[in-house]
This record gives C-alpha cells, structure tokens and sequence, in this order.
C-alpha cells in the first residue's frame, strides 16, 4: 500500500497535477482501494487538518507581510542596508542580504521579500556591474532566509504537527536564519573581490542614524512578536493579530503610506495566499492521516533504526529526503508529510523535536530556490524576466552555500536550541 500510494504521488506530480490535488487523490484511491474505509474520513479530516486556532496565524502574518511591503517599510530597510554594509567590498549584493533578513524579520514570507527587496535592488545590482544571473540567484536565495528568522509561518505549521512550541521555534530560527545570511555574505564578498567590483563610498555617521530612525518602526515588529510572546503578554497567534494592526498604524500613521485601496488590495491578496497555504494543509492532513493509521512512521522509522544505528547517518538520510523533496513540493507540504514520519526517529535518537523543526524547516528554504520547482524562482522569474534555465547557474553556489549551512545546524544543535534554553 505505501509504495502504491508512493508511486501515485510522484506519477501526479511529474504530469503536472497540482499538489494538493495529487496529495488529495492518491490519498482518496489507496483509502478506497486498499483501506477499506468510507472516503468522508478523509474529508474529515481534511477539515479538522485546518481546524485549529494555531493555524489562525498564518493568515495574520500574511496580512501583516503585505501591508509592510505595500506600506514602504522594503524601501526603508534598503536604505538602512545600504548604510550599514553597502560600502565594504560587495556592498550592494551584502545590502541585499541584509534588507532580505531585515524584511523577513518583519515578514515572514519568502516570496513577499523577493518582490518587495527584489524588484528595487535588482536594476541597482545590474548598474554595479554584478551579472544578471548572480543577481537573480543572489535574490531568490537571500529571501529564503524569512523563512527560518520569525516570524516564521513553516515554524507556525510545524508547531501545530508535532505540537511543539511556536514561541520556542521562533527563538530556535534566529541563530540558523543569521547563519545561512552569514554564509551567503561570504560567498557575495568572495564574488565581490574576485571580480574586482568598486566600492562605494562609506556613509557618514549622521547618514547611518538618519536610515536606521527611518527604518526604526519597521524593526520594531520583531521585537514586538518575540517580546510578547516571551514577556507573557499574548500567545503566538495573538501576536500575528498584533503585527498587523502594528504594520497598520505604521504604514499609515507613520509613513503616511497606507490607504483604504492599498489595504483592500494587501486584503485580498492575503486571501490568496492563505487559501493556497490552508489547502495544501488540509491535503497533506489527510495524507498524514492514511499513513499513521497503516503505521507507516512506525514501520518507517523502524527501518532506518534498523539499517544504520549511528545518529550521524541518519541525519544525513534525513537531509537527503528533504532537500530532493524540496526540489518538487513547497515547504508546508515537507513540513506536513515528513514532520509525522522523522519525529519518532528523532525522538528515538534522543533528538530534539525542537532541533528537527529547525533541520525541516531549513531544508525547506533551501527548496524555495532549488530547481526545477522551486517557488522562488518562479517569483524572482517574473519580476526579472529571466527563464528559469538561464537563472540556474546563479542560484547553484548559493544551493552549495545552503547546504553547508544545513550541515553546520544539523550538527551543531545547539545553534538552534541555545536561544530556547536560554530564555526558559
């Protein structure tokens, strides 16, 4: 049953069948074919799969990436990059690096900080001389890191699956998100001073406190979640409501850059996108369902256990799986699929759930630009009119420079579970 059900899933996927289409019917055949039982269970729990007050975040969060993106926060966090980083030898890729975590940090979303960084820092990368194929490559994978820094909707989504702490896995994701920006840094100050790039010149201290006061309120919604949630005042989910109302006050009260229309528009895109996230949620709920009650995390986990006994191992495997799987499926279905099935693993290795939602999740940033389907590239295709063969050379260091920082977390857990332990 599960290699049938295996098989039906890639054979969907490689047609072209949507994801959550492919997850939805394989699932609906193998339960009628093999199971035995009567399909409303999987609609059942298709629904109950997106039925939780956790998940009520996502939406919030979306919301709140929006408004900031459409409110004029992208062009403020650039002109603070800039004055931070962009004089030193590769000043504008690192000002694109550094803008890409600091909209994360206020985000949360991948593709909102391809578009909101991506399209103004572009034709500024291409004037200082960095090919148009790094530039692509260095943008798409720079905004992988809002993943992993919070706020973080895969930390939301994982949260929810294995029931591990939201606020714990948004402390968990800031040492690792700096990590990934770090490495690709070095790799952007290498290419920098291999080609011989000029510098630009070093901002005064008054220019540096002028960008960094203007982008001041953007920089304070990291602060607001985390301080929140660990000062007691409000659960993760009411923290999503919190930042929309502060992006709202901000945007509009502050920038002066807000209007009803705008905020109708980042509305109803928000709508969009929440309901793409929610039913691919919903799907793998049901898919997730099928293989726990045939004990496939079970049989799974006793087969790994059984072929090597070494943690070293198998977490290699478990890298493996996640970064070809995040080659074809977008990272809440790698969260909902493979959270049920390494969890007991990893519990079993005496690993901490905290450390694998932290291996998961930046596996699954490493897919938002890995090709052929990576949806990053998919973005950044758009906003740069270039083909995503052509965009492929670009983006592979920065796949070599994720993976490396892969291993770097995934062996060193304290990278992820310092923070958590710390604030405990």
């Amino acid at each position: 049953m599960s290699w049938v059900l295996l098989l039906l899933l890639v054979a969907l996927l490689l047609t072209g069948t949507p994801i959550f289409i492919a997850m939805l019917s394989a699932t609906l055949a193998v339960t009628w074919y093999f199971v035995g039982l009567p399909l409303e269970g999987i609609m059942q729990r298709f629904i109950s799969g997106i039925d939780k007050f956790s998940l009520l975040a996502i939406p919030l969060f979306i919301f709140s990436a929006n408004i900031m993106r459409s409110g004029g926060l992208s062009t403020r966090i650039i002109a603070l990059s800039q004055a931070l980083v962009g004089h030193l030898p590769g000043g504008m890729a690192l000002t694109t690096i550094v803008a890409c975590m600091l909209f994360g940090a206020v985000s949360g979303s991948s593709p909102a900080t391809v578009v909101a960084i991506g399209g103004i820092v572009l034709p500024a990368l291409k004037e200082a001389r960095y090919g148009e194929q790094f530039s692509v490559g260095l943008i798409t994978s720079s905004a992988s890191v809002a993943l992993i820094i919070p706020p973080s909707i895969g930390m939301i989504v994982y949260g929810v699956v294995t029931g591990t702490s939201v606020g714990d896995l948004f402390l968990a994701g800031i040492i690792p998100g700096l990590l990934l920006g770090l490495t690709f840094m070095a790799y952007a100050y290498a290419y920098a001073a291999r080609h011989r790039l000029p510098l630009a010149p070093a901002p005064s201290l008054g220019q540096v406190w002028h960008a960094f006061r203007d982008a001041g309120w953007a920089l304070g919604v990291p602060v607001v979640i985390i301080g929140g949630i660990y000062g007691g005042v409000f659960t993760p989910t009411e923290a999503a409501a919190v930042a929309c109302i502060y992006a709202v006050a901000v945007t509009a009260l502050v920038y002066g850059e807000m209007n009803p229309r705008r905020l109708l528009d980042c509305a109803i895109e928000s709508a969009m996108g929440t309901a793409q996230i929610m039913i691919l949620i919903g799907a793998a709920s049901g898919l997730a369902w099928l293989l726990t009650i045939e004990q496939v995390p079970q049989q799974l986990s006793g087969t790994l256990l059984g072929f090597s006994e070494s943690k070293i191992m198998l977490l290699l495997m478990m890298n493996l799986i996640l970064i070809i799987a995040g080659m074809f499926i977008d990272p809440t279905s790698i969260t909902m699929i493979f959270a049920p099935i390494f969890l007991p693993i990893c519990l079993a290795m005496d690993i901490s759930p905290i450390h694998l939602g932290l291996i998961l999740v930046v596996n699954s940033a490493i897919g938002m630009y890995t090709p052929p389907f990576g949806f990053n590239l998919f973005v950044a295709s758009g906003i740069s009119r270039l083909s995503i063969d052509r965009m492929v050379p670009g983006v592979l260091p920065f796949i070599l420079c994720g993976i490396a920082a892969v291993l770097l977390i995934t062996f060193t857990p304290q990278l992820s579970l310092w923070l958590p332990e710390l604030l405990r």
